[in-house]
Formats: C-alpha cells, sequence, structure tokens
C-alpha cells in the first residue's frame, strides 16, 4: 500500500517538510511513501494510493498555482479517490503568513475529491496539518513525522 506525499516547493522548504513527512509515512509497516513534486505526479499516482498528504508554500493565502494546476487537471479520477486519507501541509516566510489557510485550500479541493480528510494528531499540534515558517525545525520535523504516520496508520486500517 502506498501514501502518496505531493508538494510543490521552490525554494526548498516545502520540499524537506515533505520528505520528513515521507519518513513518518515509511514506519508504518506495509504502507510505502511515493514522494512526488507537482510536476512529476501522475493520475496513476493518484487513484493508486491509499492517501495523499499534500503540501504548498504560502502564495497569498492559499496553495501555489502548480498544486491547484494538478487538482484541477485531475478532476477526472475523482470518483476513483472517495474514501482514501487525505491531509495537508504548508510552509511560509512570516509566522501569520496564511498556513492555515492555505491547508484549507488543499483540504477543500480533498473533500471535493470525496477523500477523508484528517489533520496532525494530537501529540503533534492536532490542528488543520503540518506547518513551518522557513525551513522545519526540530519541533516541525517531529510533527511531520507525526503527521506521515497517522495517514499511513489510518490508510493500513482502512485498507
Amino acid at each position: 500500500m502506498q501514501v502518496l506525499v505531493l508538494y510543490y516547493s521552490k525554494g526548498g522548504n516545502t520540499r524537506r517538510l515533505a520528505e520528513l513527512i515521507a519518513e513518518g509515512v515509511g514506519s508504518v509497516p506495509g504502507v510505502t511513501p511515493v514522494l512526488k513534486t507537482t510536476a512529476e505526479v501522475t493520475k496513476d499516482d493518484f487513484v493508486g494510493s491509499a492517501g495523499i498528504i499534500a503540501g504548498s508554500p504560502v502564495y497569498f493565502g492559499v496553495m501555489a498555482a502548480d498544486l491547484k494546476r494538478v487538482l484541477d487537471e485531475f478532476v477526472g479520477v475523482r470518483k476513483k479517490m472517495e474514501d482514501k486519507v487525505g491531509a495537508a501541509f504548508a510552509t511560509s516566510g512570516d509566522a501569520t503568513g496564511g498556513k492555515e489557510t492555505t491547508m484549507f485550500s488543499i483540504i477543500q479541493c480533498f473533500m471535493i475529491y470525496g477523500m477523508i480528510v484528517v489533520g496532525d494528531p494530537m501529540d503533534a499540534t492536532g490542528h488543520y496539518g503540518v506547518a513551518c515558517v522557513g525551513a522545519p525545525d526540530d519541533r516541525a520535523a517531529d510533527n511531520a513525522r507525526k503527521l506521515g504516520r497517522r495517514v499511513a496508520g489510518l490508510c493500513a486500517k482502512l485498507g
């Protein structure tokens, strides 16, 4: 079983957060992380995944246009995504930079895809997903792994 960790990253911070989330996914027995950028991902990656954890830097309080492009272009597989697990993550350049609204823009798409949306676990922040300002620090890295484990664990239970 696989979980797709999908991201757009311009400066590398979102890529690093995605890698940490993928580590968490890979820590669950029987679940394999598939780490893809928005330029690499295919519809088969979506359909073949039990869950998707998608992330973006903040762009005007929402996800980057390239992540939105993927979600728009893949709408044809929407009915095949129902009941898969979805989660979001974000990075920003400022503490009040719109991370939560960016995660909500991703979550909103996943809900329209019919996915089961989860936030990060209570032993992380217990909120909408994982986010950080700039590069992930130790706390964000720990929370990223926890989000990956949570989604992978739920996929394994549902699978």
